[in-house]
């Protein structure tokens, strides 16, 4: 959990730092973050510790006097299976019931920090538009962090440009004690403005100039405290849902795509429906067959040329029509795909536990070390091909129609289940599957036999 919540760190830390954010608000985030990260790191951790649990057993023959009193291996299991089943029970629990509230919380914060403005930082010599509607300049400023020289203010507040401008040779700002504005106290300057003229004097332009010994110039910094969105505008969102609501949206939006398949075949048939028009009623039903190739014959110049431009935008209507239906149609399968994916990994998460379990015991009783040495490295292969598995399946099924949604979020239980069988087949019956020794032998055996067959 520790290095998941470093790694997550690490990716947001630009949209962390800069901003004057409470110690609280990111405590609450990394939380909520560690909360999120659970369905990731729970499969690991039984993993790890099953394989170092039974490393241990077998490194001190523990395993090996077990098994000389006539209990095998799945029997010895028994009380660790039961508790993985309580861990996978919880861990279904957790991820119907406190996850959605997590990612809820989670992401609602996250998008706040996101759109949190950097602190107020006016450096030297830097054109600094953090204030809305003002740019401010200022040529130096001394050590105390509010003496300031030179100093150069626009005012956009009005929307028109650089219709006032405000300079002063030096001053003072600060911020007040509720940090609710930033005062800046302005000496020896000048204020210069563009006027509007009169609706008679267009082409004059009134400059109005002022100096002044001392100004001071308010600024609201209600903007840059960080503001908290309604978590409501994100509980539609399939990552906040619980399987119940999963299944309720995915039966609405099946419904929905049927009424929509509906009203596009609807539309076309009303489209090309024949139409008794005008034009068609001049022609003479009697000495006319209808069922000719050449239909267009039956009426002039004009009257052909009426009837193909009518055709041709009946035509262009529905192909736009469709476009815009397929176009509809994808954007609305893959967020069902997403949803449909959800619902599945609600119980992916805890059959991964019981999988990746089993075959953590088997491979500690194989490998026969305990510590963090060889078990750490078999558990991040199995746990890099679980997870490799995992994602290229499910954007496999998300992105393509290759595989089944089902599928491709059972993929990596489908793929590893007879890995744990097997390793449990030959953990219980004593294998030398990890032995290099047991290889090296077989190798010589296998080059001494060659030998005698060239003799």
């Amino acid at each position: 959990m520790f290095i998941l919540v470093m790694q997550f760190l690490w990716k947001y830390i630009d949209e962390l730092v800069g901003k004057d954010l409470e110690v609280l608000i990111i405590l609450e985030l990394l939380f909520y973050a560690a909360a999120s990260l659970v369905p990731m790191a729970l499969p690991l951790a039984v993993l790890l510790s099953s394989i170092m649990t039974f490393g241990n057993l077998g490194e001190y023959y523990e395993l090996t006097a077990v098994k000389s009193a006539g209990i095998s291996l799945l029997r010895f299991m028994r009380p660790l299976i039961v508790l993985i089943v309580f861990i996978s029970v919880g861990a279904f629990l957790f991820s119907n019931f406190v996850l959605p509230h997590t990612h809820l919380k989670f992401y609602s914060l996250l998008y706040d920090v996101r759109e949190q403005k950097p602190a107020l930082d006016i450096k030297a010599g830097i054109f600094y538009n953090g204030i809305s509607g003002y740019v401010i300049k200022i040529n130096e400023k001394e050590l105390d962090n509010q003496t300031i020289h030179g100093i150069t203010i626009w005012d956009h507040t009005q929307g028109k440009g650089d219709i006032k401008v405000v300079t002063a040779q030096h001053g003072r700002m600060y911020t007040t004690e509720d940090k609710r504005y930033l005062v800046v106290e302005l000496k020896n300057g000048k204020s210069y403005e563009e006027t509007q003229p009169q609706d008679n004097q267009k082409s004059v332009k009134p400059h109005l100039r002022t100096s002044f010994e001392k100004q001071e110039i308010t600024f609201d910094l209600m903007g840059f405290k960080m503001q908290r969105t309604e978590e409501e505008l994100f509980s539609d969102y399939y990552a906040m849902m619980n399987v119940s609501q999963l299944a309720r949206s995915i039966d609405s939006m099946r419904l929905q795509q049927e009424d929509q398949r509906l009203q596009y075949y609807t539309y076309a048939a009303n489209s090309y429906a024949f139409k008794n028009d005008t034009v068609f009623n001049k022609i003479d039903r009697q000495k006319t067959n209808l069922s000719t190739n050449d239909f267009l014959s039956n009426f002039d110049k004009k009257d052909q040329k009426r009837l193909l431009q009518d055709a041709i935008n009946t035509t262009q209507t529905v192909k736009s029509y469709a476009d815009m239906n397929i176009r509809d149609t994808e954007g609305n399968s893959e967020t069902l795909k997403k949803y449909i994916a959800e619902w599945h990994r609600k119980f992916t998460l805890s059959v991964a536990c019981i999988v990746l379990f089993f075959i953590g015991c088997a491979m500690g009783a194989i490998i026969r070390k305990g510590g963090l040495g060889m078990p750490m490295l078999l558990c991040i292969v199995f746990f890099i091909l679980y997870y490799v598995i995992s994602m290229t399946s499910e954007k496999s099924a998300i992105r393509s129609d290759s595989i089944a949604v089902s599928t491709g979020m059972w993929m990596s239980t489908i793929v590893l289940t007879p890995l744990a069988m097997f390793f449990i087949y030959k953990a219980n019956n004593d294998s030398k599957l990890f032995d290099a020794d047991a290889y090296k032998n077989f190798f010589k055996r296998l080059g001494k036999i060659k030998q005698k067959k060239s003799v």
